[in-house]
C-alpha cells in the first residue's frame, strides 16, 4: 500500500485529491497537512511513501519546504503541485529535489502515475515538462531569466521577491546577512537587474508570486 501524505492549505483540494487516491486499490491517503510547518512535522512522526506538496503554503512556502523535507528524508519523493505552469516553476524545484511537478488541473490519472511512477525511485515528468527540458537541452526554447539560478539563488530570489528583507531571509535560511546580500547580487547580476523591485515585477509578470 503506497501510503501519501497530502500538503495544501485549501480543503477543497486536498478532498478532490483524496478522492482520486480512494478509487486506487493500492493508495491510501496516510496523513493532510495544512502548512508547510505541519508537513514537516508529519514526515518527522510518521512514515509516508509520497508526499504531495502544494507550492503555495501559507506560512513556509513550498520551495522551502521540499528543501526541509530532503534534509530529514532524502529518500522520500516530494511531488510538487501548483496552478502554474510547467515552464514557470517545475525545472527549478526538480534540481531542488522534488520528484516531480504536477499542474492542479492536470487529470487523475496522471496524478495516480505520477504517484506510481516516483514510488520506484524515477522522476515524474509531464509531457509538457519534458518538452522544455528537451528544448534546453538543444538550445531551441527561449530560457525564463529564472532558469538560470541556482536552486539556491532561486529560493532567495522568490523571497525578495515577495517583499522579505534580507534579515528576515537570513534568519528564515539560517545564512548570515552577508552571504544572503552575495546571493541577491547574483541573481541581480544573472538576470540582469538593478533593484529588488525589478526582481518582484518580474516574478509577479512570470506568475511566480500572486
Amino acid at each position: 500500500m503506497i501510503r501519501i501524505l497530502i500538503a495544501d492549505d485549501h480543503a477543497i483540494v486536498r478532498a478532490g485529491l483524496k478522492q482520486f487516491i480512494s478509487d486506487q486499490p493500492d493508495m491510501q491517503v496516510a496523513g493532510e497537512a495544512t502548512t508547510g510547518s505541519e508537513a514537516i512535522a508529519a514526515v518527522r512522526a510518521g512514515e509516508f511513501d509520497v508526499v504531495l506538496l502544494d507550492i503555495s503554503m501559507p506560512d513556509k512556502n513550498g520551495i522551502d519546504t521540499l528543501k526541509t523535507l530532503k534534509q530529514i528524508r532524502p529518500e522520500l519523493p516530494v511531488l510538487m503541485l501548483s496552478g502554474y505552469a510547467e515552464d514557470q516553476y517545475a525545472v527549478n524545484l526538480l534540481r531542488a529535489g522534488a520528484a516531480g511537478y504536477l499542474n492542479k488541473e492536470a487529470a487523475s490519472s496522471q496524478l495516480v502515475g505520477a504517484v506510481r511512477t516516483v514510488v520506484r525511485g524515477r522522476k515524474f515528468v509531464s509531457p509538457a515538462l519534458a518538452q522544455i527540458l528537451a528544448d534546453g537541452v538543444t538550445g531551441d526554447a527561449d530560457q525564463p531569466l529564472h532558469g538560470e539560478l541556482s536552486q539556491r539563488e532561486f529560493q532567495i530570489f522568490c523571497k525578495i521577491a515577495a517583499g522579505l528583507a534580507v534579515s528576515k531571509i537570513a534568519d528564515e535560511l539560517h545564512l548570515s546577512v552577508k552571504t544572503v546580500s552575495t546571493y541577491r547580487s547574483r541573481v541581480l547580476e544573472k538576470m540582469g537587474m538593478k533593484s529588488n523591485a525589478d526582481l518582484t515585477y518580474y516574478a509577479i509578470k512570470n506568475g511566480l508570486i500572486d
